[in-house]
């Protein structure tokens, strides 16, 4: 059977599973600048505006009008400005 080719220990051999670690610290300090002007530094880039959303996977930071929505697996130091 084909079956028998899938290795019951591998938790990824049948059922694939999307898994994200979320900094639970990160998370709470940025709630607590919610709507406060900051910049983000990311692996690629700093961001400069004001915090306007928070979520486990993302925030979102607007300057001029303009939203940018930044993955906090992508952050690398925040700072109130």
């Amino acid at each position: 059977m084909a079956e028998d080719k899938y290795d019951n220990r591998n938790p990824y051999s049948r059922n694939p599973q999307l898994r994200s670690f979320v900094d639970p610290y990160l998370y709470q300090r940025l709630n607590q600048l919610l709507n406060q002007k900051l910049v983000v530094q990311t692996v690629k880039d700093s961001v400069r505006g004001t915090l306007k959303q928070v979520y486990p996977d993302h925030i979102t930071v607007t300057t001029d009008g303009n939203h940018f929505f930044v993955r906090t697996a992508q952050i690398v130091w925040v700072k109130p400005d």
